[in-house]
């Protein structure tokens, strides 16, 4: 019986001791990429991000952005804009007021918006073709607005009010347009523009 209750004991204390280094190996991991990130190793904080990517749902709730949006960063510089975009998403679903991260996200969904309306053009004689892309040329630019919307109201750029104002043109929605403003006000009422992992 003691034998027993000794194993168990003696087993759930070796679970408990390899989780705690494995929270530690985690832990470091993450120094060791916010570390390569802020000295500009590129290559090493991607190789070191990429790694601890299965297990950065276990970071702390304030090191997950942080992590992310490093990461998202990353991914960008190297044109790698659908992975950028899933973690600027993730960025946006844990921090909803950091601007920085709705501005790169709407930027990147108005580089989607662009390409398509590229080929929207190409495809005038094609009624079909050309039906199908208004329509994802709408959704996409759908996607930019409020990202880009948020990062103008907590940041106004000229360049960035111009953009979402031709997107809304292009999307013929005159309504959205006309209520921009109001829209932009009540947005910059919550801005954050810098994450903290601590």
């Amino acid at each position: 019986m003691f034998k027993k209750l000794f194993l168990l004991l003696f087993a759930t204390a070796t679970l408990i001791t390899a989780k705690a280094q494995t929270a530690d190996e985690l832990q470091n991991a993450y120094y060791d990429f916010s570390y390569a990130y802020v000295q500009h190793f590129n290559a090493n904080a991607l190789s070191l991000g990429e790694a601890l990517l299965p297990n950065a749902g276990k970071l702390s709730d304030k090191a997950q952005p942080n992590f992310y949006y490093r990461m998202g960063t990353l991914y960008e510089d190297l044109n790698q804009f659908d992975k950028a975009i899933n973690c600027y998403e993730k960025v946006i679903a844990a921090v909803p007021d950091f601007f920085v991260a709705h501005r790169a996200l709407g930027y990147l969904y108005l580089k989607q918006a662009n390409q398509v309306a590229g080929k929207l053009n190409a495809a005038k004689t094609d009624p079909v073709e050309n039906k199908r892309l208004a329509a994802l040329y709408t959704a996409t630019a759908k996607k930019a607005i409020p990202h880009l919307e948020k990062a103008q109201a907590c940041d106004p750029e000229d360049d960035t009010l111009t953009r979402i104002k031709m997107l809304y043109k292009n999307t013929k929605d005159e309504k959205g347009l006309a209520s921009l403003d109001t829209r932009l006000q009540t947005l910059s009422k919550n801005c954050v523009d810098l994450l903290s992992d601590k």
